[in-house]
């Protein structure tokens, strides 16, 4: 006899993403976050929480299940069960119009929180119960919204077109929310919105969304955010340092991959969900995720002695000591990035081709996207003193520090008379090298031990200067392997088997 088949799949798991800026939570992983709460507040019929950020109302609908289950002693009738978590503990605002009907949906089991025939909720009088949503305009102010930073030529369109003005960070929270304090505040942001730039530049704004919610200053709050601003930049240095030096952030889950979170979604630099918790400061205790399993969990602080970036592998720790403890001028700023030329080193965009294919009589080589070409000297309006001295072309971007499975940071010796394009940075210009100087730079870039440095400050493909701040300066009159490195830091066992698994071998 055929078995029946009574599987029956959540339908929030089941949900098309918005984009990869606007991804809906798995309930799985709703759930896991949610575990970051301490246990006693789930029988709490006093205690209050709010999604800022609603889209498939999956946190509100968990967080009603845990409170079913948790007041059944305090509320034993079922129906005024009900009536009190929703109408009393559970809040929530849509990002969108459809977003916040698919929260009540969710949560209400109608779109309208009053429906008499199909909502679960008996007591509310309108159909918003306490999922809200209010249309919301942009601040424009010279060409920018002043709330949110969102580029008035990429984002005012016509009524009834989606905007992007997120309620909660836009200064237009609901009467309710604005009276209420609120026990935990918990979700899942908008990532980042195009800011009209060349190929899909965009900005990040869920930092937005977190400084929002505290100003709120429930006791808890936790949210699943990019974790590229580990690093900084485009925005996010002032994020940056606040959280780093927050001692209320106890918690730290983080997943370099962020498919491991959402299945088949990328974002550069992977994700990290966390718990603040205002009545507790502390040292925080980081969770280091590979491939869906721990691998590993460390308490310690999130800013390491003399350091403004947070280091995400707790195993990485011993050893950029044991590299502070050789070469402390590293902490005064006088790292290998000292060699790293600045974006466009010449001048030169990376789509730049005003170039020949063949040379001529005093025509220097430059190195394109994926070409080399000639081109006379007078077109050089910048560090034209380098193009006469021996020097290393590296790439602008490599894949080292990011989820993809190429580690390689590819080199070129560039002799004299030769300049190059944007696509690349400029290496040891200034030094006064000889083709072997140059040539030992290049292979201590290809070591393993180099590129694991540069991970600990490349969270995207990005790799400017700075991503070399913790590589430290060697003697290039000589050649450098992993071995001698190794042995010149007193690495253990251990901590050389962890820079071997994080770093391929040079292709």
């Amino acid at each position: 006899m055929k078995m029946q088949n009574n599987y029956n799949p959540d339908v929030l798991s089941c949900l098309a993403n918005l984009s990869s800026d606007e991804v809906f939570t798995p309930p799985k992983l709703a759930n896991e976050i949610l575990d970051l709460v301490p246990k006693e507040i789930w029988k709490d019929k006093n205690a209050t929480f709010l999604d800022p950020v609603s889209k498939s109302g999956v946190f509100l609908r968990e967080i009603a299940k845990r409170l079913l289950e948790g007041l059944q002693n305090e509320i034993p009738d079922l129906q005024k069960r009900i009536d009190h978590i929703y109408t009393k503990q559970i809040f929530g605002i849509g990002i969108t119009e459809m977003t916040s009907l698919l929260s009540r949906r969710s949560v209400y089991c109608t779109k309208e929180a009053n429906h008499e025939k199909y909502a679960i909720c008996t007591k509310f009088d309108d159909n918003q119960g306490n999922i809200f949503f209010d249309e919301t305009k942009h601040d424009w102010k010279n060409g920018r919204c002043s709330y949110c930073g969102a580029s008035q030529s990429e984002y005012e369109r016509e009524q009834g077109l989606e905007t992007h003005a997120y309620q909660f960070i836009h200064n237009n929270l609901p009467d309710k929310i604005k009276n209420m304090k609120f026990d935990v505040i918990i979700g899942n942001p908008p990532y980042q919105l195009s800011d009209g730039g060349a190929q899909a530049s965009a900005t990040p704004i869920f930092q937005l969304f977190v400084e929002q919610a505290k100003k709120l200053n429930p006791r808890y709050l936790s949210m699943i955010i990019p974790a590229k601003w580990y690093s900084g930049g485009k925005g996010l240095d002032e994020f940056r340092s606040n959280m780093l030096n927050d001692k209320h952030l106890r918690i730290i889950h983080d997943f370099k991959s962020a498919s491991d979170c959402f299945r088949g979604v990328e974002i550069k630099g992977g994700v990290m969900y966390f718990l603040w918790d205002r009545d507790n400061a502390g040292d925080a205790r980081i969770f280091e995720h590979v491939s869906e399993k721990i691998v590993s969990d460390k308490v310690r602080p999130l800013l390491e002695k003399d350091l403004e970036v947070f280091i995400r592998h707790n195993d990485a720790i011993s050893i950029l000591g044991k590299v502070f403890k050789l070469n402390p001028e590293i902490q005064r700023s006088k790292s290998f990035a000292t060699l790293v030329s600045s974006r466009k080193p010449f001048s030169f965009p990376t789509n730049f081709t005003d170039f020949r294919a063949k040379s001529f009589k005093e025509a220097v080589q430059i190195y394109a996207n994926k070409k080399i070409g000639y081109i006379s000297r007078d077109k050089i309006k910048s560090h034209i003193e380098w193009v006469d001295k021996w020097k290393i072309f590296t790439s602008r971007a490599n894949n080292i520090g990011t989820e993809s499975p190429d580690d390689n940071l590819n080199t070129i010796i560039a002799s004299p008379n030769t300049c190059c394009t944007e696509t690349y940075l400029v290496i040891g210009a200034d030094i006064g090298l000889n083709e072997k100087k140059a040539k030992n730079i290049s292979d201590y870039l290809h070591t393993k031990f180099l590129r694991f440095l540069v991970s600990l400050k490349k969270p995207t493909q990005d790799a400017v200067s700075k991503v070399y701040a913790f590589v430290p300066l060697q003697d290039f009159s000589e050649s450098w392997t992993d071995e001698k490195l190794y042995k010149k830091y007193k690495l253990t066992k251990e901590e050389i088997e962890f820079i071997e698994s994080m770093i391929r071998p040079m292709n």
